[in-house]
């Protein structure tokens, strides 16, 4: 075919929001966005972000950037800084692929950014895979762009609500399903910690399904009364009531928060009787410490895809979307009682909600939703 590129005529003028990776707090609005200009080479398109989410969930990618998770991998940056992925919905603006149309909407992982540029394999009514070279070691599940126009899920008035809980609640889904398949090391209740963390009770969404599992929520004192609220959790408790708790139940702890003070008192509380304990997130970025001489199990970093990627292969791919599916269909239809979408636009509400929900000052009950 012609590799010249078709393209759309009203393309957004280009910007970029990059982090220190020294600093996570320290952020760099960048209007000299590269994808945005540089021309495209045959079999790559250039996606132009609409609106993204922008929960806790983007702060443990940034304080984990660096991890065994590469988060910093997928949208390579200059020498220093990283783009935080998101969340969102994009366009394609141009394309040098017969089979992927100027205009066509997609759903997935995105750079904090108004462009990006990708090289679509697999292409299929469905959606299609990056296959760019520096992506090719790292998770296929933020690798694949959904195109709406071909997901039977996709609802144009459900957007906002997408963005915000879907890739957080396939998380917790795969978390719940984890602990299911290991018998949930023999433990009796699970603690979460963040309770009011978008993952953290969507996890408590699917462990309320589960007979015999006791379900308690940690959080600071500001949020207990929104958290208890949600019905969602057995109990509710502050971080300074931790030792109420009875130590000798034998107990899982899923840390949503990477707090080191909170997750050294919860080894110490239930030393023997703490069967299992897994870091998720770190909404306490700046608190995470260290696992050293810590009592009971060493705790392990949950690697979502990991779990997804084992059920795809024992249920196929197409049944593991079915049980997610399923589940999200039950859990949207309260998560919008939960949630009041915030939408913003602009450097100025970007670099203040940034800091807002990096400093743990955004309210549990926002959830906030930005364009360019």
């Amino acid at each position: 075919m012609d590799t010249m590129a078709t393209r759309r005529e009203d393309e957004m003028t280009a910007a970029e929001l990059m982090v220190s990776k020294a600093d996570i707090s320290k952020t760099k609005f960048n209007s000299d966005c590269e994808a945005a200009t540089r021309a495209l080479e045959a079999g790559e398109i250039r996606f132009e972000l609409e609106r993204f989410a922008f929960t806790a969930n983007n702060i443990t990618y940034a304080a984990f950037g660096d991890s065994q998770l590469k988060y910093w991998n997928f949208f390579p940056a200059p020498e220093g800084f990283g783009f935080v992925p998101v969340w969102g919905f994009a366009t394609v603006a141009e394309s040098t692929l017969d089979d992927v149309a100027v205009g066509d909407k997609y759903y997935g992982y995105f750079p904090m950014a108004t462009h990006l540029i990708v090289s679509p394999a697999k292409n299929s009514p469905a959606g299609l895979f990056d296959s760019k070279a520096h992506r090719a070691e790292l998770s296929p599940v933020y690798n694949f762009y959904t195109r709406c126009a071909g997901d039977p899920g996709y609802k144009a008035d459900l957007e906002e609500i997408q963005m915000l809980f879907k890739p957080l609640f396939t998380t917790s889904f795969l978390i719940d399903d984890f602990l299911d398949d290991n018998g949930f090391y023999g433990a009796g209740q699970v603690i979460l910690s963040s309770a009011s963390s978008k993952t953290a009770y969507g996890l408590a969404f699917q462990l309320a399904k589960r007979k015999g599992i006791k379900v308690i929520g940690l959080t600071s004192p500001g949020n207990v009364d929104f958290v208890a609220g949600m019905g969602l959790y057995d109990e509710t408790l502050a971080y300074g009531d931790i030792e109420t708790l009875d130590g000798n139940v034998p107990t899982v702890y899923v840390d949503m928060a990477g707090n080191g003070d909170v997750r050294a008192r919860i080894h110490t509380h239930f030393d023997n009787e703490l069967k299992y304990s897994c870091s998720v997130g770190a909404t306490n970025w700046d608190q995470m410490g260290s696992n050293k001489e810590l009592k009971g199990p060493q705790p392990s970093l949950f690697f979502a895809p990991a779990q997804a990627q084992k059920r795809s292969a024992e249920w196929g791919n197409a049944g593991l979307q079915q049980k997610v599916a399923e589940s999200w269909v039950a859990f949207v239809s309260r998560a919008d009682d939960w949630v009041d979408v915030v939408k913003e636009s602009g450097e100025e509400a970007m670099t203040r909600i940034y800091g807002a929900v990096l400093d743990g000052s955004a309210s549990p009950k926002k959830g906030y939703v930005v364009s360019f």
